[in-house]
């Protein structure tokens, strides 16, 4: 239970459902346990009145005591209706106020989880696989929410109704509520081990399940691949196989499941068996009446799901402790990229890296050695180099995704850690090397980095991007959806869409992230005017393995695992005859190969 004490907060925070839904379950098990003795009045009624009646047959007072015995049997019947009506009302609000509560309890719960998702930063999604964090947000929390719904409700439920049955069978006879209570321990024992069988065969099939839906998806996805590789057959194959594997496991459970509610019978029977042969040799010693062993019949009926449950309830309890402490894990997490000062003001975009060196904590390797450079508002600074040589570092430096391992970073002079995350980074307008999109329209895709983006900043950020032509040939325009990550769109278009967005919302500190690395040349020449007139007056930072993206910039700055090896300006770094020239030269070779 310690790790489930995280959910203490939120019974106190609706304590009065958990309260009320105590009270409503009393009040509904008190007029569960009524209705027994109630059928033992009638029965002995029904007994004691028929043997008057017999010994009146014939006589003046025959008829009345008929009517009597008549009018007795259908206000005893008539109550024991009220009583069960009663009670269902009651357990009507048992499940208005406990299962309310866990469903409450369920929506804060995975809204916390969320935010804290939110919050972590991006080494923690470099290290958890996206599978994991929506098994911890889905199928954890709805366990959780089995223990806080169903395993308090009905462990409650036990604590109320079983010394309440109990003490109305100790009041008739305790020798006949030890043998009619000897099989159910066994009843509970049994059903906590068969529903740990269960549990794990189902945990194999979801498992199972997982596998299937990974191919199915990754077979859709990739149909295009799968097709012009004419793997059909093979994808087939490798489907029948998981199919397979999952109707066996689904075969198993099957098996146990067949066994559930035989066994269940199966003892309560033994139960019911030994109450009526011991209360049948009592009723012949004289010590109980008939009624009495109709009476203990329903007890036992009464405790029959209680006990049964116990072990449910075990299970559940174990079930979501286990998925707590998996959702503690990610809720302890602490996001150690924090702001120091929350400055929260306009900035004007002066940015600097000074001695900066960095190493990617998940896999320790050395992206940046002793990087400095400064640029001036308004200025545009480009980074040039091969893959991995750490220029999409210095963007996610830059968004403060991640904080130095040595040096510092500064924006108008002061240090990156002073400012709020928030406020600088909504200052900024960012292209991500790996394009990123929504499943939503054109026109909500490039309005996502703001809140008051007008229709009419929308169009010209489209324009700006070169983008706009080929939206109007689309037949819905800016209300296009688009597919999974953008898949309705070339690449081409899903990489200026990007720039669409970061440009659209006006940002002081503009990062372009090898943002023309999907288009052609004519494109790129294209957007590249466009964005020389963006780019004037904010200071942007463009990140390229190509020479020509380099052009518009004042400063240029060529890496090379990890270091600063030429600076300069285009005209300074081609007479320097260097690294940049040879660039140059072998990417001017292409194009005029192309």
């Amino acid at each position: 239970m310690k790790e489930l004490s995280h959910l203490n907060k939120y019974l106190f925070k609706y304590k009065f459902l958990l309260i009320l839904g105590i009270i409503f379950l009393a009040v509904s098990n008190y007029f569960a346990v009524w209705p027994a003795r109630v059928v033992r009045y009638a029965l002995d009624y029904v007994t004691e009145s028929f043997g008057l009646y017999r010994a009146a047959d014939g006589s003046a007072i025959s008829s009345s005591l008929f009517d009597d015995f008549e009018t007795g049997i259908l206000i005893l019947g008539g109550l024991i209706i009220v009583m069960a009506l009663t009670r269902g009302f009651f357990l009507f609000l048992v499940r208005q106020t406990i299962i309310v509560m866990s469903r409450k309890i369920e929506f804060d719960l995975k809204n916390e989880v969320f935010d804290q998702y939110q919050k972590l930063p991006l080494s923690f999604y470099r290290k958890n696989n996206t599978g994991d964090l929506m098994n911890r947000i889905s199928e954890d929390v709805t366990r959780v929410r089995m223990y806080l719904g169903p395993g308090i409700m009905y462990g409650i439920n036990l604590l109320i109704l079983f010394p309440m049955v109990i003490y109305e069978m100790l009041r008739v006879n305790a020798e006949l509520t030890f043998y009619a209570l000897l099989p159910l321990p066994v009843l509970s024992v049994s059903i906590y081990l068969v529903n740990n069988i269960i549990n794990k065969r189902s945990e194999e099939i979801q498992e199972s399940l997982s596998d299937l839906s990974t191919h199915v998806q990754e077979a859709f996805s990739g149909i295009r691949v799968l097709k012009a590789f004419v793997r059909e057959m093979d994808s087939s194959r490798k489907f029948n196989i998981a199919s397979e594997e999952y109707k066996d496991k689904s075969l198993k459970l099957t098996f146990v499941n067949a066994l559930f509610f035989p066994l269940i019978m199966a003892l309560i029977g033994l139960s019911i068996i030994l109450t009526i042969y011991i209360g049948g040799n009592k009723v012949i010693k004289g010590e109980i009446t008939y009624g009495n062993i109709a009476e203990f019949v329903l007890y036992v009926n009464m405790l029959t799901w209680p006990v049964t449950a116990l072990g449910w309830i075990t299970s559940i309890i174990q079930r979501a402790a286990a998925s707590q402490k998996r959702i503690n894990q990610f809720l302890k997490e602490e996001n150690h990229i924090q702001s120091t000062e929350n400055l929260d003001v306009d900035i004007v975009g002066k940015l600097a890296f000074e001695n900066v060196s960095f190493v990617y904590p998940d896999s320790g390797i050395k992206a940046l050695d002793q990087v400095s450079f400064e640029v001036s508002p308004g200025e545009s600074i480009a980074i040039i180099g091969t893959t991995g040589s750490g220029k999409s570092t210095i963007a996610n430096l830059i968004l403060r995704l991640y904080d130095t391992t040595q040096g510092g970073v500064k924006i108008d002079g002061k240090p990156i850690e002073a400012y709020d995350i928030s406020s600088m980074r909504s200052q900024m307008g960012y292209v991500p090397q790996d394009v990123f999109l929504f499943s939503d329209s054109i026109e909500n895709n490039i309005a996502f980095g703001g809140d008051d983006i007008t229709k009419e900043q929308i169009i010209q950020a489209a324009k700006d991007a070169d983008l706009y032509d080929n939206i109007d040939d689309f037949p819905e325009g800016f209300q296009t959806m688009l597919g999974e990550r953008g898949i309705t769109l070339s690449g081409g278009q899903k990489q200026r869409t990007s720039i669409a967005r970061a440009i659209v919302k006006n940002p002081k500190l503009l990062i372009l992230d090898d943002a023309l690395s999907a288009v052609d040349t004519n494109t790129e020449n294209t957007i590249l005017k466009s964005l020389a007139r963006i780019m004037k007056g904010r200071t942007s930072v463009i990140i390229s393995h190509r020479v020509s993206s380099a052009k518009l910039a004042d400063k240029i700055i060529v890496l090379d695992d990890g270091k600063i090896i030429e600076q300069g300006t285009n005209e300074s770094l081609l007479a320097a005859g260097g690294v940049y020239k040879e660039l140059y030269d072998k990417q001017l070779k292409q194009e005029e190969e192309a």
